[in-house]
C-alpha cells in the first residue's frame, strides 16, 4: 500500500515506537493522526512533524470506538490503522494489582479490537491496511510478565486471524514483532531492563520495519530478524526450548 497521501491513525504516539512511527510516516507523505495520553509530548510531536493529534486514554471502556469516531469526523476515512499503544508491568503474577491487569488487557487487546471493528467497514469498502505492534513476549512468554505476554499473544492471533478473513476485501494485515526497544516502556512497567544482551534497539528500527510491512504487505516482521530463531525452536522443539529458556532466560 502507498503511504503517500494515506490517512494513518497511530495509537500510543506520545513517545517511543509510536512517536518514531509518526515521524517515519509523515516523512513518507502520510496524513498522520497521532493519538496518545500525554498532551505535552503530542504537542511537541505535532510541531516537529505536522501531524494532527488527539488525546485518548485507551484504558477506558469504549475508548477505541470513541477515538475512531473522532478521527472519522475529522478526516472522513482512515487508510491505515497502526495499533501500537501498549502498557506493561513486571513482577510476580500473584502480586499484580487487579487494576493493573485490567489496564494491560484494556490497552493492549481490547482497545485494538474496538478500533479495528469501528474502522473496518470503511476499509472493506475502499481497501486499507491494519498494522499491529506486538512483542516477542507474545510469541515466547516472559518470566514475570505473564499478563503482558498474554495480551500481546492475543493481539497476535487476532491480527493473524483477520489477515485470513480480510483477504477478499482488499484489507491487508501486518504484525511487527519487536524485541527489546530503547523506549520509556521499561521505566513505566516498574522494572528497568538490566540484561547486557540483547542490547535495546532504537525505536526508529521498528518504525522502518513497520513502514516496510505496510508498503510491501508483509504478514509479519521481526525486529531484529534473528528473533525468528527462538520462535522456530519453540515451535519445532518445545522441550529443547524450555530447557534453554530455563538456563539462559
Amino acid at each position: 500500500m502507498r503511504l503517500t497521501g494515506a490517512v494513518v491513525l497511530v495509537t500510543g504516539a506520545s513517545s517511543g515506537i509510536g512517536a518514531a512511527v509518526v515521524r517515519r510516516l509523515t516523512r513518507a507523505g502520510s496524513q498522520v493522526v497521532a493519538a496518545g495520553r500525554n498532551p505535552d509530548r503530542l504537542a511537541r510531536l505535532a510541531a516537529e512533524t505536522g501531524a494532527a493529534t488527539l488525546l485518548a486514554d485507551l484504558a477506558r471502556p469504549g475508548a477505541g470506538r470513541e477515538l475512531a469516531e473522532r478521527v472519522l469526523a475529522r478526516h472522513r476515512r482512515v487508510d491505515v490503522l497502526v495499533n501500537n499503544a501498549g502498557v506493561g508491568w513486571a513482577g510476580p503474577f500473584a502480586g499484580m494489582p487487579d487494576a493493573v491487569a485490567d489496564e494491560l488487557l484494556a490497552v493492549n487487546l481490547r482497545a485494538p479490537v474496538e478500533l479495528t471493528r469501528a474502522l473496518l467497514p470503511g476499509m472493506c469498502h475502499r481497501g486499507g491496511h491494519l498494522a499491529f505492534v506486538s512483542s516477542i513476549a507474545g510469541r515466547l512468554g516472559v518470566d514475570g510478565e505473564a499478563v503482558y505476554a498474554a495480551s500481546k499473544a492475543g493481539l497476535d492471533i487476532f491480527a493473524q486471524s483477520l489477515r485470513l478473513e480480510l483477504a477478499p476485501h482488499r484489507v491487508t494485515v501486518s504484525v511487527v514483532v519487536p524485541g527489546v526497544v530503547d523506549t520509556p516502556f521499561f521505566a513505566r512497567r516498574g522494572q528497568a531492563y538490566r540484561r547486557r544482551r540483547p542490547r535495546p534497539l532504537p525505536p526508529e528500527r521498528v518504525a522502518d520495519a513497520l513502514a516496510t510491512a505496510i508498503t510491501q504487505d508483509r504478514a509479519e516482521v521481526y525486529v531484529p530478524g534473528w528473533l525468528r530463531l527462538p520462535v522456530a525452536v519453540r515451535g519445532l522443539q518445545p522441550a529443547l526450548y524450555r530447557r534453554l529458556a530455563a538456563r539462559f532466560g
